[in-house]
């Protein structure tokens, strides 16, 4: 049975929401957002796995959040990658790069 296009691989949220601060401060709405929109609508994010990823992030240190107007002038909460969650995020991505690529291999392999 094929996956559906909200299916992550355990951990992934974390890593998607980490690049996507790495960008600029945002509110969850807009991560969400921006993670569906660079991803083609392949990857989706509801606020039931963003905000306790969130709050687990912040809790470990690697992002952190503060009160401020949105676009829309409401009170919002953005979120911000710290110095160690830009440690993090490197550390993280060299692991998804081997990780591809050893899934490059194993598909691409003859039988």
């Amino acid at each position: 049975m094929a996956a559906s296009k909200s299916d992550l691989l355990q951990g992934t949220l974390d890593v998607l929401v980490l690049k996507t601060l790495a960008l600029e401060p945002m509110h969850g709405w807009g991560i969400s957002q921006r993670i569906q929109q660079v991803s083609d609508g392949v990857l989706s994010v509801t606020q039931g796995s963003l905000y306790p990823a969130l709050h687990r992030l912040e809790r470990q240190g690697w992002i952190e959040s503060r009160w401020s107007a949105s676009e829309n002038n409401r009170q919002a909460k953005y979120y911000e990658l710290t110095k160690r969650g830009r440690k993090r995020l490197t550390e993280e991505t060299e692991d998804w790069e081997r990780f591809a690529a050893a899934m490059g291999r194993v598909l691409r392999a003859e039988s």
